[in-house]
């Protein structure tokens, strides 16, 4: 039966004690992780968010009822347990924060007695994550899980003490407002009093956070809460957090500094990691060259070449049809490989298919110098040593090539280095390599939409030297765009906003849209840049992203204290859920159900 804590107050968290506190009485509370009784005496490891404690119950010291309840403790239990501490009796568990030390019980309340779990509640669980996530409030007791969440408690506070003392103010933007069907797709709320209108969540603070750079805050932050409603993966969620900023009178280099030192403190504080500085910076078209991903992940070489020049007369079908139809010719080379079975090598060539490509070509260099390749019969000698050189391949190297249009050579390459790179372990959770992409294309042509898009937003500001290119060429303007970019995932990104006039009108008409649809869509940012407005710029991290990297774990559900699966679902609370017609007839919203033959 569970006991009030009426007049007992906790002294200790578990693992707050150490050998300095022996000889000390001493109250803690928490959760049994497991109960041995070894017959006269029990000993019990107690829980918390700090650790683990080893407790001793014996009858002539704790009283034959404490002893009693003692001996019904199963896992889960709530106890609260007062005590003295003594060195641990059976020798140092050099395993356990408190592994010197044991508290020997002198009472013991039993504050809430438990079923048994679904589930161990133990450190690096086998358990599916279907059943985890549908006990959450048990599986966020693990000891792994507890200090997700206190690190990415940590890196939420000292963001704000960071950002307080650069000047920053702290300031709440709506999570209701008008919606805009850029980007991805709204999650969308009816309203009540205004019959047949919606609100939308924000999928980001942005236009906002620029209304207040009009209105003269100069530095603002906020650890906003987005939505978005668009396909999961590891790294994504509907509704996640953002780390939120936005400066007046800068450029890119003063965006850049202010996060390179907040990242250089995050790092630091809590992981004890200094982050080089500055961090380099690579622009766009380079981080395509060199990695086919605007996102490389620097722990591992294997840097893209461009060989089409070099094949450019050679006789082999693929190289000539993909240079004849403007694409081109590149390949990553795989050092030490060169041994690799043609059964890997072929799973190689079906892993690139995934990513678009038709097939892959490959030179395998022996340790002897000879070679086995998929297409040396249709080059010369000379051709295939002029290849193997601009390769920088030597014996023992494995070559791969890919030839398509620009863009599918570039996913095919930069997603087969990251998978050989995971094959050979090279890719470290602890080595963190850091990089600024800048430069990014201001527009992307959409095949699908016949029109360009804004590769950020309609706000970002073009290269002022590539401006001119705006009618005659407008997908060589390169934007003032930049992200911050660790170990292959974007953390966040930003740019510096547009703030003259003339420049956000030609960027809408760019993007296809009338006087009229700007005024509609945007037409209270408009509406304030005519009263002045500063050179501003900012960027948003993903809160979610960054503790996901220091954590060392492989996704954003790690982190997140309650998350959604792929279907955007709770398996906890089951939302979302049907609501009652009364709730609808209100919003003046009838739910038709599908055709059944249809789903």
């Amino acid at each position: 039966m569970a006991e009030s804590m009426l007049g007992l107050k906790r002294s200790h968290r578990c693992a707050e004690l150490g050998e300095a506190n022996i000889g000390q009485n001493v109250t803690v509370m928490g959760w049994v992780q497991k109960s041995r009784n070894k017959g006269g005496i029990i000993f019990v490891d107690l829980r918390d968010r700090s650790g683990l404690l080893q407790i001793i119950f014996e009858e002539s010291d704790c009283g034959e009822e404490s002893f009693a309840k003692a001996e019904k403790l199963r896992s889960e239990f709530v106890v609260a347990v007062t005590g003295h501490v003594e060195a641990r009796s059976g020798g140092a568990n050099e395993n356990l924060a408190t592994g010197a030390i044991e508290v020997r019980a002198e009472s013991m309340r039993i504050l809430s007695e438990s079923e048994t779990p679904p589930f161990p509640i133990e450190e690096n669980s086998r358990t599916k994550e279907e059943l985890r996530l549908k006990y959450r409030y048990l599986d966020l007791r693990r000891p792994d899980m507890q200090r997700n969440l206190m690190l990415r408690s940590k890196i939420a506070i000292l963001t704000r003490q960071f950002l307080a003392e650069e000047g920053f103010f702290e300031i709440e933007t709506p999570t209701l407002i008008n919606s805009s069907p850029e980007g991805a797709r709204d999650y969308l709320v009816p309203s009540r009093v205004h019959p047949g209108s919606f609100y939308a969540l924000p999928q980001s603070p942005q236009l906002f956070k620029q209304l207040l750079m009009c209105s003269g805050y100069d530095r603002y932050f906020q650890l906003a809460r987005c939505y978005r409603d668009e396909d999961l993966r590891a790294d994504r969620q509907p509704e996640f957090t953002q780390i939120d900023m936005e400066l007046s009178f800068v450029d890119v280099d003063d965006v850049i500094d202010v996060n390179e030192r907040l990242l250089h403190k995050l790092f630091k504080e809590i992981l004890n990691v200094e982050i080089p500085q500055p961090i380099q910076r690579m622009t766009w078209q380079d981080a395509m060259d060199r990695y086919g991903s605007d996102k490389p992940d620097l722990r591992v070489g294997m840097e893209i070449q461009n060989v089409s020049d070099v094949v450019k007369d050679c006789e082999f079908v693929v190289f000539k049809g993909a240079l004849e139809h403007g694409g081109t010719v590149r390949g990553i080379n795989a050092e030490g490989q060169g041994a690799m079975p043609r059964k890997k090598i072929d799973a190689l060539v079906e892993f690139a298919k995934g990513y678009g490509a038709k097939g892959l070509a490959y030179v395998a260099i022996q340790e002897d110098g000879s070679i086995k390749s998929s297409f040396a019969k249709f080059m010369t000698d000379e051709q295939m040593a002029a290849l193997i050189a601009a390769m920088s391949g030597k014996p023992g190297d494995l070559l791969l090539f890919a030839a398509d249009k620009f863009k599918t050579v570039c996913d095919v390459l930069g997603s087969l280095r990251l998978e050989i790179a995971k094959q050979l372990d090279l890719l470290k959770k602890d080595d963190f390599k850091f990089l600024w992409v800048t430069e990014f294309p201001l527009l992307e042509y959409s095949e699908e939409e016949g029109r360009f898009m804004a590769m950020h937003h309609p706000f970002t500001m073009p290269m002022d030297e590539d401006w001119h290119l705006i009618d005659s060429d407008p997908g060589a303007v390169r934007a003032k765009a930049y992200d911050i970019v660790l170990n292959g995932t974007e953390l966040g990104g930003g740019s510096v906003r547009i703030h003259q006039n003339d420049i956000q009108s030609k960027m809408f008409e760019v993007l296809g849209l009338t006087a009229e649809e700007a005024q509609d869509k945007f037409g209270y940012l408009l509406e304030a840049f005519k009263y002045g407005v500063p050179p501003h710029a900012g960027l948003a991290y993903g809160l979610d992203r960054v503790a996901m990297l220091m954590g060392g774990c492989d996704s954003i559900r790690e982190v997140i204290a309650f998350p959604k699966v792929k279907d955007a679902s709770c398996l906890m609370t089951k939302a979302p859920t049907p609501v009652d017609a009364k709730q609808l007839e209100e919003l003046g919203i009838e739910v038709s159900k599908a055709d059944e033959t249809e789903a």
